[in-house]
């Protein structure tokens, strides 16, 4: 009997990959942080940990801001968003092929 994958190769379907994981200026994959802070009675969630073009953050942040539905900003090398949004940064992030660290 065929595995799934023989099914798929038949009807000319690629089998789903996992995105690359982003490389740094350094060669290292890129390994960002992701955390909540409170600043001025709002909660805003940071980014940080960038070691990429800032054209890249730039494409980034828009993408995270059409998703999330939040005004946000990209202030000394982190992304700071409005709201607290971890959980799904994190997704959007790992989808993207970002390592994200605790």
């Amino acid at each position: 009997m065929a595995g799934l994958e023989d099914l798929g190769s038949m009807l000319g379907m690629e089998p789903s990959k996992k995105p690359e994981k982003r490389k740094g200026y350094d060669g290292n994959t890129i390994r960002l942080r992701v955390r909540t802070e409170k600043r001025r009675g709002k909660l805003l969630s940071i980014i940080w940990g960038f070691k990429s073009h800032p054209m890249e953050m730039n494409r980034l942040l828009t993408l995270l801001k059409k998703q999330l539905g939040a005004g946000g900003q990209i202030v000394d090398a982190t992304i700071e968003l409005q709201g607290d949004h971890v959980a799904r940064v994190i997704d959007i992030l790992s989808g993207e092929g970002y390592s994200i660290g605790k």
